[in-house]
C-alpha cells in the first residue's frame, strides 16, 4: 500500500487501492518529459505524413518520398534530420541513396492506430 504524499493529504480519497496502483504506474517526472517530447514527433503534420508514407512503402529516399508525398525534398530532408535525431527514423545507406525506414518505437507503434472517423 502506498501512502498519499504529505504535500496531497487534504484530498478526499474514494478508492485507496486504485490511489496505490496509480501511484504505482507513474515514472519520475523528467521520464514523462522525455516520453511527452518523443509522442511530440507525431503533433506536426509534416512529420505525421513522412512516417506514414514510410510506413506503407518502407525503406525509402528522400526524393521519393518528395514525390509521394508532394513536399519539396528540402523539407522532406531537414523533417528527416529531426526524426532521426528522435529516433523514430533509421537512415540505411544503399550505394549512393539513403533510405530511410521506422525505427522500433512506441511511438512508430501509433502510426498502425485507425484514424477517427471526421464529425
Amino acid at each position: 500500500m502506498h501512502l498519499l504524499p504529505a504535500d496531497r493529504s487534504d484530498h478526499r480519497v474514494i478508492d485507496a487501492e486504485r490511489i496505490c496502483q496509480a501511484i504505482a504506474a507513474l515514472e519520475p517526472p523528467e521520464a514523462i518529459a522525455a516520453r511527452a517530447r518523443q509522442f511530440a514527433v507525431l503533433g506536426d503534420p509534416t512529420r505525421l505524413t513522412l512516417l506514414m508514407a514510410i510506413k506503407a512503402a518502407g525503406p525509402i529516399s528522400v526524393s521519393d518520398l518528395a514525390a509521394a508525398t508532394g513536399i519539396n525534398d528540402t523539407t522532406v530532408s531537414q523533417t528527416l534530420r529531426y526524426l532521426r535525431a528522435s529516433q523514430t527514423v533509421i537512415a540505411e545507406r544503399d550505394g549512393r541513396v539513403v533510405r530511410y525506414r521506422l525505427a522500433s518505437t512506441p511511438v512508430t507503434g501509433l502510426l498502425a492506430i485507425p484514424p477517427v472517423p471526421a464529425p
